[in-house]
Formats: C-alpha cells, sequence, structure tokens
C-alpha cells in the first residue's frame, strides 16, 4: 500500500496572504487525516513564508498520522526537527531563496556532510529520507550515507509525463530497482496529481509514500478537500 501524505504548505499560503488565522493549518491537518490522508507534510523555510516554525510546533500536538518534516538542514531545521521527533525528517538541498524545491541531494559530494547527519537523526528515531534524482550513482550513495528512504524528485516525470509517459517513468523504473536491492524505501514528491500518480504508482509497486500538496489543494477548491483526498487515495490503489 502506497501511503498519501498531504502537504500542507499551501494552506498556511493562503493564510499568510491575509494575516489572521483562516484558514486554520491546524484545523485543515487533522480535517485531511479525518478525511483519510495517512500522513501530514511540512516543509518549513527559513524566510516562514508558508509553514512558520511555531505551526510545526503545534502540528506536532495534534498529528496522529505520519508526521513528516521536510528541509534543507541548517542549524535551526536541525534543532526544530530533534525537539519534535516527526515520523520521518526528508533532508531536501534547498538553496535559502529558492521558490520550489528544484532537485535532489548529490549524494557523492556531499557524503560526508550527509552520512553525520542522518545518524544523528536517527539516534533520536526518526526515519531518514533523501530528496533524489532519478540517477544510479546517486542511489547508490543515499544508501551509503545511510538514508532510511530516498524520495524521488518527480518534477522532470511530470513535465515529460503527457509527452512520453513510458519514457518520463524510465529511469525512475531503473533507480527503483537498484533502491530495492540495496534495501531503500521509496518515496515521491513534486507536481504529482491526478493525471499522472496511478501511472507512477504502478510502475514503481514498490512505493511506500507519495507527499503532495500544491496539485491536491488546487484540486480541492473545485471538488472539496475531502473528496479530493478521496480522489488521490483511489489514485494509489
Amino acid at each position: 500500500m502506497t501511503k498519501l501524505s498531504v502537504n500542507i504548505n499551501k494552506v498556511a499560503t493562503l493564510r499568510n496572504a491575509r494575516g489572521g488565522n483562516n484558514p486554520d493549518v491546524i484545523r485543515v491537518a487533522q480535517d485531511c487525516e479525518r478525511f483519510g490522508a495517512q500522513g501530514i507534510t511540512v516543509h518549513p523555510r527559513p524566510d516562514e513564508r508558508h509553514i512558520r516554525y511555531q505551526d510545526v510546533m503545534d502540528l506536532q500536538k495534534v498529528v496522529t498520522t505520519e508526521f513528516n518534516i521536510e528541509g534543507s538542514p541548517n542549524g535551526r531545521f536541525l534543532e526544530l526537527v530533534k525537539k519534535i521527533k516527526p515520523t520521518q525528517v526528508t533532508l531536501v538541498p534547498d538553496a535559502e531563496d529558492v521558490l520550489t524545491s528544484d532537485t535532489g541531494w548529490d549524494t557523492i559530494k556531499y557524503e560526508a556532510f550527509l552520512t553525520e547527519i542522518i545518524a544523528e537523526l536517527k539516534s533520536y528515531g526518526m526515519r531518514t529520507s533523501i530528496f533524489i534524482n532519478p540517477a544510479k550513482d546517486l542511489i547508490t550513495g543515499a544508501a551509503k550515507v545511510g538514508a532510511d528512504r530516498i524520495e524521488f524528485y518527480t518534477g522532470p516525470y511530470a513535465e515529460q509525463y503527457s509527452k512520453d509517459r513510458e519514457q518520463a517513468i524510465e529511469a525512475y523504473v531503473e533507480c527503483a530497482k537498484l533502491a530495492n536491492g540495496l534495501g531503500l524505501g521509496i518515496n515521491a514528491g513534486h507536481d504529482l496529481d491526478l493525471t499522472n500518480l496511478h501511472y507512477l504508482k504502478h510502475q514503481i509497486p514498490a512505493l511506500k509514500e507519495v507527499s503532495i500538496g500544491h496539485a491536491l489543494i488546487c484540486d480541492a477548491l473545485y471538488y472539496g478537500l475531502e473528496n479530493t483526498i478521496q480522489m488521490y487515495l483511489r489514485e494509489l490503489q
């Protein structure tokens, strides 16, 4: 079974645009779980332009499914996750001014850095995942640094899907086979939606989790949040 983790960053973006607490990020997270989501994902950034660090603290008190915190492993982020101790920490190599995540880790270049951080996070009992591009040498590197899982950066897959879905998925399938052989769990995220999710799931049957935010929240404007979550869950069957 592939779990659906709903990224609620965009809910916080909407709240922050007006000030106040509408929509209520905490309530939305609870509703997502009530409507069937099997996890909640947040990705706090240094400028707190969407999810704030206080939001993460507040969410820790109420999330009952898997709590996945994504982010670049700077000092403030690491202190946050060590305090929260979420189910999973997903390390993403974001620059501070990046609009949205646009590439994965170079696990060869940053081998020593990632090995040290992952060992520390695992000592606190957190599952670790590395945001990564579908390249075999990087997958091997992810296993070498001690990660429990990888999260495929699926932006290129989503971009190419409408042109040639078989070509779009090819590298991911090959890398998934390698990851399985190395004992790495497989997650995926970025630009996944109701159009391309089902094919990804069935081409990578060992997929453990997808993290979806932007497209799901956009769809919820038309279909409603509860119905949208159920639609995404059906795509993962």
